[in-house]
């Protein structure tokens, strides 16, 4: 059984490294070959120039294709595996494509899986844990009203004038802001077109409280029945959106005027000025902050309300980014092999067993993760 890692980027490396030194048979496929080498040549020669042809010839029944390239190549890939017999793990949400391939995949009884990095990812392991937790607990009620919050972002450990820092590529997080959301705003569906539309503040219960800015981000709406909420619990609030340094939004608003309406070649050159201007710095240390609440209320009393609150900083081993994207998605392929989770198109799992392991392998990557019972 042969794990094709697909793609090299920033994001990738320490779950790579991981997958090849547990001693697994990892071939490494990436579009510029020496960048591979760069990246995990010290470790393993079983190292080639991606395209879908290479990775098709080398590819056989029962091994694992695993895209961290855009998101672009996931469904040509996924096809791929399901034509060969192979499974498939990314760490990108799924998109329609994809789970139009979940019953081919339930037919030939073969595991793609998707939604197993950051965020999507340890958010979803984080959700799960609180649902099954409230639904086994003493407060436990339908009648309740629940409420749920998730926000995740990636910010420099240092701040700069503009509050942020690429991790990656820069057009791609302009494009986001010109993606539309859905969430759960006081029981009414909130829909916004742009970020800023319904940018909110957010006091994260870390060791040292800090407030941040936050915005709803893509539709949060399916991630209910995702989570494991009951059509009839009452939902005051469900949003699951990005979280950005307090000034984001006065630093960004020459951007916000401009990026909804520039066009690809002028969004390409305000990317490269804002990369040119804000790219971390050789070993500068990044941060990544990710909160998980879930609160639920009887007659206007909390009854239940715990939050996951996970703060990871860069530090010798690397980025944090890297780390917390790549390695979920190495316990996801291990978990694909060893058949831990169902056939067909699925997301981060929400058995307990492995929730709360892959939960203590995040701990390990995270300078602080914690779950705060607020009514303690």
């Amino acid at each position: 059984m042969t794990i094709h890692w697909c793609g090299t980027g920033l994001s990738t490396i320490p779950g790579l490294r991981r997958l090849i030194e547990a001693g697994h048979d990892v071939k490494v496929w990436n579009r510029t070959e020496s960048k591979a080498r760069e990246a995990v040549g010290d470790l393993t020669d079983k190292i080639g120039p991606f395209s879908m042809e290479t990775v098709s010839a080398e590819l056989k029944q029962g091994d694992v294709i695993v895209s961290m390239l855009p998101a672009d190549w996931h469904v040509p890939l996924a096809s791929l595996a399901i034509e060969t017999g192979a499974d498939f793990v990314s760490s990108s949400y799924i998109a329609p494509q994809m789970r139009n391939l979940d019953e081919m995949a339930q037919e030939k009884g073969l595991r793609l899986v998707n939604e197993v990095g950051l965020d999507p990812g340890i958010d979803h392991l984080m959700a799960h844990d609180l649902v099954t937790a409230y639904k086994g607990s003493a407060a436990y009620d339908p009648a309740n009203t629940v409420s749920f919050t998730s926000y995740c972002g990636g910010v420099p450990a240092k701040p700069n004038p503009m509050r942020y820092k690429f991790s990656w590529a820069p057009v791609g997080v302009l494009k986001a802001l010109r993606s539309p959301s859905k969430s759960v705003r006081d029981f009414e569906v909130l829909e916004v077109n742009r970020p800023w539309d319904a940018l909110g503040r957010y006091e994260a219960p870390l060791d040292s409280p800090e407030a941040f800015e936050v915005y709803p981000n893509r539709d949060s709406l399916p991630f209910m029945a995702e989570y494991g909420f009951e059509p009839e619990w009452p939902v005051k609030d469900f949003v699951r959106g990005t979280l950005r340094l307090d000034g984001w939004a006065a630093a960004w608003k020459d951007i916000f005027a401009e990026v909804g309406t520039a066009d690809d070649a002028r969004l390409q050159e305000m990317a490269d000025k804002l990369l040119e201007e804000n790219a971390y710095e050789e070993g500068e240390a990044d941060r990544v902050v990710l909160c998980v609440s879930l609160k639920a209320e009887k007659d206007g009393e909390t009854v239940w309300h715990r939050t996951w609150v996970m703060d990871a900083r860069g530090d010798e081993r690397g980025n944090a980014m890297g780390r917390l994207v790549s390695i979920p998605v190495s316990l996801a392929v291990e978990a694909v092999m060893a058949k831990e989770v169902p056939v067909g198109v699925t997301a981060a799992p929400s058995d307990p067993a492995l929730v709360s392991r892959w939960l203590e392998v995040v701990d390990s990557l995270a300078q602080q993760l914690k779950r705060v019972d607020h009514l303690a």
